[in-house]
């Protein structure tokens, strides 16, 4: 049976499905509309998507993409391992601004649940990092938005040991304070 936990803020849920083992290896089922209505989420996935990062180190984000295009993503690690973090970026929301990160590995086939109106990113914590996620909603980039990864108001205790690789985009993306109000 698939575990799912709700973490610090309720709606990003850590999902760990059960794994069947033999000599072969092992089977598991990644997703299923039943469980995750069962705890709650409704979401139509309608793409897939895949990243793969050289470098341990690798920050990406913190993304979201608003109405009229928003998007949850469900995020698997299928090589190596990240620090997976969701931020409420929901105006009016009693968990604005807050975060919370868990540790996806290929090996525990860990999944991170992010809502609609949360801001995600990930720092990889090894070398030839794979992920592959669903999103809810097709990509829209006249609807994309982000934070800083690293916002000092926001605080992520982001797993470094040195200098993150970033994007252009990601380095110049702004802080949640200087962030126009998103709409989701």
């Amino acid at each position: 049976m698939t575990t799912i936990t709700p973490l610090a803020l309720p709606e990003v849920l850590l999902i760990t499905p059960r794994r069947h083992g033999d000599a072969r290896g092992w089977f598991a089922e990644t997703w299923s509309r039943r469980s995750l209505a069962e705890a709650g989420v409704d979401a139509d996935f309608v793409q897939d998507n895949q990243a793969y990062n050289a470098r341990k180190g690798t920050v990406r984000g913190l993304h979201f993409q608003q109405a009229p295009h928003p998007q949850a993503k469900l995020v698997r690690v299928v090589r190596g391992a990240i620090y997976d973090v969701a931020v409420d970026v929901r105006p009016g929301s009693p968990t604005f601004g807050r975060w919370v990160g868990a540790e996806l590995t290929a090996a525990g086939g860990e999944q991170l649940f992010v809502p609609r109106g949360f801001a995600h990113g990930y720092c990889t914590l090894t070398d030839d990092c794979e992920l592959f996620y669903k999103v809810d909603g097709l990509y829209a980039p006249q609807t994309e938005g982000g934070v800083a990864w690293n916002d000092p108001d926001l605080a992520i205790d982001w797993p470094l040991a040195g200098e993150p690789v970033l994007s252009d985009k990601d380095q110049a993306l702004p802080t949640l304070k200087d962030m126009p109000q998103a709409k989701f």
